[in-house]
């Protein structure tokens, strides 16, 4: 598995260990959905006006979002195939995991389990997706022992 992160905001300091973390919640939601380990993964942090603009160029939605997902077509794969791509909004992360009185670790774990679901073909569109790629998350929140009622950071 190749995991590879850019980070193009300045405006939220990420700790070492969350490169760690990000790549166990990939690997852990691909094992959940019995998929090989051998994809390739971007993973981009970005702050809100950046992932305001993405927001609107690709989904017409003129807002700051938490994270985006870009699954790669299949006619693009070559040896290893790539999954996609995640944008993650530091920013909005912060903001999320102070309202929601939890760290940004693991705000930032949510987010990519929740986006590497949206990279397999989920989607929260109607009430039983929703539940289903809910449940799929907390499963993966829980192997990880990444809860809500910590605030570490």
């Amino acid at each position: 598995m190749e995991i590879y992160v850019d980070n193009r905001q300045d405006k939220v300091e990420l700790g070492q260990g969350i490169y760690e973390i990000i790549e166990d919640a990939i690997k852990e939601t691909l094992l959940l959905e019995r998929k090989s380990l051998n994809y390739e993964i971007s993973i981009s942090f970005v702050d809100n006006e950046e992932i305001k603009e993405l927001n609107r160029d690709y989904r017409n939605v003129d807002r700051e979002t938490d994270v985006l997902s870009f699954p790669l077509e299949e006619e693009f794969m070559i040896s290893t195939p790539l999954l996609g791509d995640i944008i993650i909004s530091a920013e909005k992360a912060l903001e999320q995991s102070i309202e929601f009185n939890h760290s940004l670790t693991r705000e930032i774990v949510y987010l990519t389990v929740h986006s590497t679901l949206h990279l397999l073909g989920y989607d929260h569109m109607d009430e039983d997706e929703k539940v289903n790629m809910r449940n799929k998350e907390k499963e993966v929140m829980k192997k990880l022992k990444v809860f809500k009622d910590r605030r570490e950071d």
